[in-house]
């Protein structure tokens, strides 16, 4: 018997409903009432919206950016639009309105899926509000669809979600499952947008092949089946929650709960009603879920798989996920959007030093080695095709031997383990996050009175890490750390804008002359802070 077609995300939509029909693919909590798709469902509303994008001229190449929260919306909305062969353009909802006009100006999106007021902002209302206020892409976009997030947004130029699958006709569905056939495996599925140490942020290519893999790869060593229910809290932005979440599920039948805000209650109280199976995310989830008071009593002995990393794992977090939160087995791993996300992980049976201490073997298809300097060189079938429309920075990034430079220095113990010990650039990670200080560094240049400016991440118990901006000001400026963060947090995610902030009268410099980021690691704690924005 002939293996089944999952070489493109329409070939495993097929495929899963074919094999699962009536089985509950989706449960969605945060609708009201809760949404509750079966595979054959959530085909059938795949095609449909498929369907409507070719109504509005959106077909094969087209690419679709969707700035939106992890509900069955988002998931329809990628699957749907790779139906017809178009690109998907996921957007962190961290972002601003200014950072996502920029990312559908580069991927010069043709359609928007998008939320309304989302995590206290409205984020429609204020993309049309820039649109309106100068001159953006924006005019480029021929559609924009909003989801049933909060209140819709009234607007000549967009759609209601049902108003727009409504728009679906018989013949746009005959057409739309046609176009399903067309949709090869080498073809682009997504470009997920990365941050570069210039600041600047790069489109990274992925194939329809890359994608799917990804997904098999990751269930197959999370050992997930038919039975499990996995609550992914990972965002569908990021490679966690798209490609290692509902991509993954699609696979092996797995039940897909999506949800867009972490709030430890609540999740408790969701792992216990849906009887959740399967959880990931950065290691502040579970620490979080550890010491929330409403744990206790409460009945979570279904949980059976955990994958997190992104960060450092302490070794008695882990022992606690497996006793208190009754995981059968937690996983570390690694990866860069580079490589749809994967690279290595940890294996079933791992010790909890090997979970915590490292990031696993290489998974199947990949290789790793290192560099003279000890940088992490890694290469095979889901490094990228490249940067969007940037060659220069993939023949850097990409050597002529097809190894993918990470900028990552590691080692490599006798079992083939990495452990990632440093990094040659330097982005920090905070609560599962990239930042790159660059681009911090570029917005709090532009404040008046400020000379000189350098951002590092700095340890911190819950999130990891918190960027901590170093400040030299002109002589007779005040300027405290509140009106620091104030401005950044009008162009940057959340995420982005520091936590701490360090008035010094002069930074270290090397020889070169260039900021000695090493010697302000070292200072940490050791100059005057601002304690208003700690």
């Amino acid at each position: 018997m002939n293996a089944p077609d999952r070489s493109s995300t329409p070939a495993l939509l097929k495929h899963a409903s074919s094999r699962w029909g009536t089985e509950t693919a989706i449960c969605d909590h945060q609708d009201r009432p809760a949404a509750h798709l079966t595979w054959n469902e959530l085909h059938s509303l795949v095609r449909t919206f498929a369907a409507a994008l070719l109504r509005h001229g959106v077909t094969h190449g087209d690419r679709v950016a969707i700035w939106a929260p992890n509900t069955y919306h988002w998931i329809v909305s990628a699957l749907g639009s790779q139906y017809i062969g178009a690109v998907v353009v996921p957007i962190s909802t961290r972002y601003t309105a200014n950072e996502a006009s920029d990312i559908i100006s580069r991927s010069q999106a043709k359609a928007l899926v998008v939320v309304g007021n989302f995590l206290g902002a409205d984020r429609l209302g204020d993309l049309l509000a820039l649109a309106d206020s100068r001159a953006t892409s924006l005019h480029r976009v021929r559609l924009i669809v909003q989801i049933p997030y909060n209140h819709p947004v009234t607007n000549g130029r967009v759609l209601t979600w049902h108003d727009f699958l409504d728009q679906a006709t018989s013949a746009l569905l005959a057409d739309a499952e046609a176009a399903s056939d067309t949709v090869v495996p080498e073809d682009i599925s997504d470009i997920l947008f990365t941050s570069g140490t210039t600041g600047r942020s790069k489109g990274v290519l992925a194939s329809h092949r890359q994608s799917v893999e990804v997904g098999r790869l990751w269930g197959e060593v999370a050992t997930l089946d038919n039975s499990d229910r996995h609550l992914i809290l990972s965002p569908f932005f990021h490679t966690f929650g798209y490609k290692a979440g509902f991509l993954a599920c699609m696979h092996y039948g797995t039940t897909m709960v999506p949800w867009s805000v972490f709030d430890p209650e609540e999740v408790i109280g969701l792992v216990e009603a849906e009887r959740i199976s399967v959880l990931t995310g950065a290691p502040t989830i579970f620490q979080s879920l550890l010491d929330h008071p409403a744990l206790a009593g409460r009945n979570i002995d279904s949980l059976r798989v955990a994958v997190t990393g992104a960060t450092t794992v302490p070794v008695t977090l882990v022992e606690r996920m497996q006793t208190e939160l009754t995981f059968d087995t937690v996983l570390t791993a690694y990866g860069l959007t580079e490589t749809c996300g994967y690279v290595t992980s940890t294996r079933v049976g791992d010790a909890p030093e090997t979970v915590a201490t490292t990031c696993g073997r290489p998974v199947d298809g990949m290789e790793v080695k290192l560099s003279p300097d000890g940088e992490l060189l890694v290469r095979g079938r889901l490094v990228m095709h490249g940067y969007l429309d940037d060659p220069a920075a993939t023949a850097t990034a990409i050597d002529k031997d097809g190894w993918l430079h990470t900028g990552d220095i590691a080692s490599i113990d006798a079992q083939g383990n990495i452990a990632i010990t440093d990094r040659l650039k330097d982005m920090y990670i905070t609560g599962g996050f990239n930042v790159y200080p660059a681009e911090v560094e570029q917005v709090i240049a532009r404040i008046p009175g400020v000379t000189g400016c350098a951002v590092i991440g700095a340890a911190d118990d819950r999130l990891g890490e918190v960027g901590h901006a170093f400040i030299t000001v002109r002589e007779g400026t005040s300027l405290s750390g509140n009106a620091v963060t104030e401005q950044c947090s009008a162009v940057l995610a959340k995420f982005k804008v520091p936590r701490r902030v360090t008035i010094v009268d002069e930074l270290p410099r090397n020889a070169s002359g260039k900021i000695d980021k090493v010697e302000l690691r070292a200072r940490v704690g050791h100059h005057r802070v601002d304690n208003s924005v700690v």
